[in-house]
């Protein structure tokens, strides 16, 4: 059994695999609180108890977070509960594996474990698109490492950004409109901001490519990939569960470089 767990801006993912497919998913709110591994250790064994999991078995835990500050907490609560160490994704487990990133200190670890999925899904040089807190455009080469990154606010920051700093702009529900023409308050934000961001993954692309001078095939991950729909040809695929994948990936490349 393995246990994946991935830190993101706004939300914490936990994925169980066993037997070849993954047999919990669990999602969290992102807490930054004092608290938090108090939060984190109830939240967890809570829902083991719920799935009736039992913490024997385990054969490794690895964790990527993009929130620095609860590195150490997530390291300390999954090591207390699933009695087990954790591999952390970064620089040190990049050159154990052989795995060329650049700028292996600023790079989010979520958007390396997006590469190394995709690489090993596709087996191309690819585009990877991630609709998260961030939009992200990872451009991976023929030998599976990353290229570069074009990151731009992600579709909820954008909108509560509006929001926040406008006195008569709501918050908004999440669905494409039909029309970009708004007809009232909530259609026109969800014109300008979805339809806007439609807008943004065509050009990014269709730039990364120009540039590379390929037809570089493209994958969409992240919470909000559903948007996608006008644009569903863009892409070869849409994996929700890629990073999480790609920690999987790296944890089982690593036990065999180890054996």
């Amino acid at each position: 059994m393995i246990v994946a767990v991935d830190v993101g801006n706004s939300n914490v993912v936990l994925g169980i695999y066993n037997n070849n497919d993954w047999v919990h998913f669990w999602r969290m709110p992102t807490k930054k609180a004092p608290d938090s591994s108090i939060f984190y250790d109830m939240e967890i064994r809570n829902r083991m108890l719920e799935s009736n999991l039992e913490t024997n078995g385990i054969q490794g835990v690895i964790l990527s977070t993009v929130v620095p500050g609860l590195r150490m907490v997530f390291v300390e609560v999954l090591q207390r509960i699933f009695d087990s160490d954790v591999v952390i994704v970064g620089p040190d487990l990049y050159e154990e594996l052989s795995y060329k990133v650049p700028r292996p200190y600023e790079i989010g670890t979520d958007l390396v474990a997006n590469a190394y999925s995709a690489f090993r899904l596709l087996n191309s040089e690819c585009i990877v698109v991630d609709f998260g807190t961030a939009l992200t455009f990872t451009t991976i080469d023929h030998t599976g490492y990353i290229l570069g990154v074009a990151i731009a606010p992600g579709i909820k920051t954008a909108m509560k950004a509006l929001s926040s700093n406008t006195a008569q702009l709501p918050e908004i529900p999440l669905e494409l409109p039909s029309s970009v023409i708004g007809l009232h308050t909530t259609h026109a934000m969800q014109a300008g901001i979805l339809w806007g961001y439609v807008g943004i993954a065509k050009e990014l692309i269709q730039k990364i490519r120009s540039e590379v001078g390929k037809e570089l095939d493209a994958i969409a991950t992240g919470g909000l990939s559903f948007i996608l729909d006008p644009i569903e040809e863009l892409f070869v695929g849409v994996d929700t569960h890629l990073t999480i994948n790609g920690l999987r990936f790296m944890l089982e490349d690593l036990k065999k470089k180890r054996e």
